[in-house]
Parts: C-alpha cells; sequence; structure tokens
C-alpha cells in the first residue's frame, strides 16, 4: 500500500459538486492499494500514520502524531498512487490492484485507522469523480510505501 499525507488546515471531498467529507486541521491521505497489499501493510501503515510526528509542538518543532493535537483525517482512495511511468507517457497501472482487491483493503485500513484513533475519519467514496479541495499546512506532503520501508 501507499499513502500521500498531506497536513492540511482543512480539506473538503466533492462528488458531483456537492460536498460529501469536509474536515478541519488534520490530515489528508489518498491511499493506494497494490495486488500484493494485505492485512500487514494495513497494520504497518496505520501504526505509522495516527504515529507520525509531523504537527508542532510549543517549541514549533514537529514532535507530534495527529492522534496528539486530536486532528481530523480523511482518508481518499486513488489508484494513480501505483502508476508506472518508467515506459513512454502514459502511466500503467498493473500494479494498482483491481476494485475486488483494493475496495475491501481501503475499507479495512479506514476501520483500522478509526480504530487506532478512536474516533470516525472522514473518507470520499471509492471509484467516485471526487474533487478534493484543500489547504495544506506548511507545506508538509510525506509519501509512505509499505513495501519500502525507508
Amino acid at each position: 500500500m501507499r499513502i500521500l499525507i498531506q497536513r492540511v488546515t482543512e480539506a473538503r471531498c466533492r462528488i458531483e459538486g456537492e460536498v460529501f467529507s469536509e474536515i478541519g486541521a488534520g490530515l489528508v491521505v489518498l491511499v493506494g492499494v497494490g495486488y500484493d497489499d494485505g492485512a500487514e501493510d494495513i497494520e504497518w501503515l496505520t501504526k505509522k500514520l495516527v504515529q507520525l510526528r509531523i504537527f508542532d509542538d510549543e517549541a514549533g518543532v514537529m514532535n507530534r502524531s495527529v492522534q496528539d493535537v486530536e486532528g481530523d483525517v480523511m482518508l481518499i482512495s486513488q489508484f494513480t498512487l501505483h502508476a508506472m511511468t518508467k515506459k513512454g507517457n502514459r502511466p500503467s497501472w498493473i500494479k494498482a490492484a483491481p476494485e475486488a482487491v483494493s475496495k475491501p483493503l481501503y475499507e479495512a485500513f479506514i476501520a483500522s485507522v478509526e480504530q487506532a484513533l478512536g474516533r470516525k475519519v472522514a473518507t470520499g467514496s471509492f471509484g467516485a469523480d471526487m474533487k478534493i479541495e484543500l489547504t495544506n499546512d506548511g507545506p508538509v506532503t510525506i509519501w509512505i510505501d509499505s513495501k519500502n520501508r525507508e
């Protein structure tokens, strides 16, 4: 699984022009599920996401997690995080899991993050044409791949 984390002051997910979900200060997380992802990837990424210290403490140092600051979280499915661009100019999606695999894993990731945080998270609608509006704070944007644990 791959996630792209953006620290935000606010965010909205619109579907067909209507606000589907919105959050205040916290994290917008784009979630890409690969064909070989599973429960271990969800467990590792959940822990990493909720404990990642990317919010400022009193001294202005990134030393607090979204859990520490009780920030909001929005999880958005995004198969394009698995784009392969090595050949030509048209991305290949061959490493992205098909819906039959990715949707249950995306939903399991939502449940895992909610359990870790002890509260609901905002989401998009799997497979929908979504418009995400956000104000990136910092900006702070971090990429994490459960298959490349650097």
